[in-house]
Formats: C-alpha cells, structure tokens, sequence
C-alpha cells in the first residue's frame, strides 16, 4: 500500500512537471478595457480569459477595495494548423508568434493573430438567445412539406445558455516571404502593420474579397539586391500610439527607424534613427548579438520608446536620437557567461518589455522564471518569481536576488544556479491598472498590485 501512494506521488510529480512543446505559451496580450486576455501558444491555441467581477461583499469580506476579480476561461479555439509550403519545401509552424486586440467598436471583440506567414482576423462574439418559431423548419431544423403549412406564424428569440462564438472573419496571407515578427494596429482603426525579417506591411482591415487579393504595401523593404550583402534584419515593428502616420521598426543591429509615412509611401528613408554609440574598447565576438533589439514599445502617452536587447532594458526620447535617456540592466551578470550561452543558444533568446499604465515603471523577462520591474523615477529594480507557490490565491510576490559578489544573504541565487530553461519570455501589463500576466513555460501568471520596486 505505502508503495503505491508513493509510486502515485511520483507520477504526479512527472505528470506537472511534463511540458508538451505544443503547450508553450508563445504570446500575452489584453484588450483594450483589460477585460479580456489572450494567450497563444506553440500548438497554434488561442485561450481567451475574461475577468470576473467579484461582488462588493465578497471584496469588503476580504479587507480589499476595487475590482479584484480572477481571470477565468471564456472562449479557446485553434487559431493556426501546421501547413506546408510545396514551392519551398518548408514546413510553416501553427506557433502564434504575436496577437493584437482591435479597439471595440460594438458587443463583439476583434482579434489579429499570426503564426509565421498567415495572419487572421477573428471575431468573438456571445449568444444567449435562439430563434424558434421558423415557418419552413420544423424544431429540428428539417424543412416542412410546403403543403402542411396552414398558418404563419412570428419567429421569437427565447433565452438559451450562453455561447461563445470565435469566427474566422479574413485570412491575411501570401503578404510575407519570411517569418513574421510583429504585428501592430494602427490608431486610426482601419490598418495595420506586419513585419518579417526583410520587409514591412501594411494592410487594411476592410476587405470582403475572400480570393486573399487583399490590398498591401511594401512600406518597408531593406532587402538588398544580393542577399550576400545582407548586414541586418527587422526584429520588430509598433504604430505610434495616437498618430497614424508614425511607426518605427527595430533592427538585429541594436538601431531604431521611426518612419512618417506623410513623407512618403515608402519608408524605406527614415524620419530619425535612433542609436547608441558603440565603445570600440568593448567590443567582442557577441557585441552584435546582444545589441540585437528583440522588442520595442511605445509609450502610453507616445513621447518614448522602451526597448529590450538581451542585456538590458532602454527608453528613448522620441525629440534625443543620440542615445537612450534611460539605461536598465536587466542581467549584467550574464556578460561573463555569454560564451557558455552561446554554445546553448541562450543568447538568441527574444525577451518582450511593456510599461505600466502610467509609464512610470518598465517589466521585462530573465532567467530562472524571474522577470524586473524598473521604477523610471528613482531608477531601482527589483527582480521578482514566478513560480507554482505564488500562483495561489493572494499569495505575495517573493523578492529575489541574483549573488554575483560580496555578502551573500539567505536566499540569494548563484549565477551558475540559474536555470535557463526556465526564462520568462512573454508578458503584457494592464492597460488601466497594475495587474501583470507573465508566460512561464507552459503556465501563465497573473498578479495584481504588488508594484514596489526596491534596490536589487
């Protein structure tokens, strides 16, 4: 008997800890009212999540005040399916690379959601009501004998268990040669920008033709005329918050391009390029490499930038482009490391950075399910875990330090302890309050107000 419980625990134990790859969550984002949060993963899922509002009782009994309801299941559909490429021989990934939400415009909620070629625009959409009462149907939903029909009767809607409903309302495809990379909404609700390696997009929102001859331009294209001279590549593109003309884009060579299509229809002259000067004392064989920009992010309020290269964590000016105002390390202490991470691809990893909603406070991923929060006023971080213990019910954030020298206290971490394996890649903040969702592997954490950054 004793053997068997045990042999359960273990089994148990493989059981959680057992991670499927097609279960990664690849992408976080919420909408815009932050009522609804959508994760994709590596099996092509997207699961929707919608808030709960918890009752007035309910919160006061708990000593809290606001609205702290949790975040359940609303709706998940399989987005993207495995396809092939017969011209290239390659096989296309159903991985979600990125969703975006587009502004609400009635009870329905739109979605763009990418893998690496194919861009869909779904909508999700409820029913609690069905109609009864047809004239040529009979309860079943058969068509009636014409001939039996003696009287007309008015259709009515009666109440039914509610439905969510996820329809696919246009496939963007045929628009990339190369993997994409981001996806952005412009303000002006209307269009929007994808982005692979080599080249940018612009599509419009509104097209019914289902023959995918939908209409694109190459607003971006920095191929060169012989792939032999190729020295950079896009990792990442965003339209300005509030002016529709504005977008910039990000490239593997650590700059940043903001581009005004007002000057032209194709960007391919920037309108300012923003970067950092290099100390040629510092160069190495990985300084291309993690100068490279895996994310860039506007402002709320669309004065700066926020980007994310492998070691740290900058904002920019959108009126200084001689360098970033504000410089975050995130992890300097990997610089020694970044031979052994290297050898492991570690140092291709592509961290995500967001701000908060005031744009007081930056988040951005690490090692060792740990991530950083930056307060930009006094400019201390404090690095914090996502790990199963605080995933219970108003469980506090645990604060954490990576031992890198001088007095070690109790709970420090090693730096040849940190697990690489466990790196918090994807996460998005509240737009209106301080509520986070962090993707670790295959589990996804949502915490609420503990936003306090401390010296670290």
């Amino acid at each position: 008997m004793g053997e068997d419980t045990e042999s359960s625990k273990i089994n148990h134990t493989f059981l959680r800890d057992y991670v499927t790859e097609a279960d990664v969550i690849s992408t976080v984002e919420f909408n815009q009212t932050g009522d609804l949060l959508a994760t994709g993963d590596k099996g092509g899922r997207v699961v929707i999540f919608q808030r709960e509002t918890e009752s007035k009782g309910e919160t006061e009994e708990l000593g809290e005040t606001g609205d702290s309801g949790e975040y359940n299941v609303y709706s998940t559909f399989q987005s993207h399916e495995p396809d092939f490429d017969y011209l290239k021989s390659l096989e296309i990934e159903e991985k979600i690379n990125k969703i975006r939400w587009l502004p609400q415009q009635n009870a329905a909620h739109f979605l763009l959601s990418t893998n690496d070629k194919t861009i869909k625009l779904w909508k999700v959409s409820e029913r609690d009501k069905r109609p009864e009462g047809y004239n040529l149907k009979d309860e079943e939903g058969r068509l009636k004998d014409i001939s039996t029909i003696t009287s007309l009767q008015v259709p009515v809607l009666k109440p039914t268990d509610l439905m969510v409903e996820v329809r696919p309302r246009r496939v963007f495809s045929n628009g990339h040669t190369y993997h994409v990379n981001s996806i952005s909404v412009n303000s002006d609700g209307e269009t929007y920008l994808s982005a692979d390696d080599l080249r940018i997009n612009m599509w419009h929102l509104g097209i019914t033709d289902r023959s995918f001859s939908i209409l694109h331009n190459n607003i971006v294209d920095i191929k060169p005329a012989n792939m032999e001279d190729l020295t950079e590549v896009i990792t990442s593109a965003e339209f300005h918050p509030h002016h529709c003309h504005l977008f910039v884009y990000s490239s593997s060579k650590g700059s940043l391009r903001l581009c005004d299509m007002r000057s032209s229809a194709l960007c391919d002259k920037h309108t300012k390029q923003f970067e950092e000067p290099e100390d040629p004392g510092s160069r190495s064989f990985f300084s291309e490499i993690i100068s490279s920009v895996s994310d860039v992010k506007f402002s709320h309020n669309g004065r700066y930038l926020l980007t994310r290269d492998y070691l740290t964590a900058k904002v920019w000016d959108l009126n200084m482009d001689k360098g970033p105002v504000e410089t975050y390390q995130v992890h300097e202490y990997l610089r020694s490391k970044l031979c052994s991470l290297y050898e492991n691809d570690c140092i291709f990893d592509k961290f995500e950075c967001v701000w908060n909603s005031s744009d007081s406070v930056i988040m951005t991923g690490a090692y060792n399910s740990f991530f950083r929060m930056f307060d930009r006023e006094t400019g201390r971080g404090v690095t914090l875990e996502a790990w199963r213990e605080s995933s219970k019910p108003r469980a506090v954030l645990r604060t954490r330090r990576v031992y890198t020298g001088g007095k070690r206290r109790r709970g420090d971490v090693g730096v040849d302890s940190l697990d690489f394996t466990k790196k918090i890649l994807h996460m998005a903040w509240h737009p209106s309050e301080n509520i986070i969702a962090i993707a670790a592997t295959n589990n996804l954490y949502i915490f609420q107000d503990r936003v306090n950054p401390e010296t670290q």
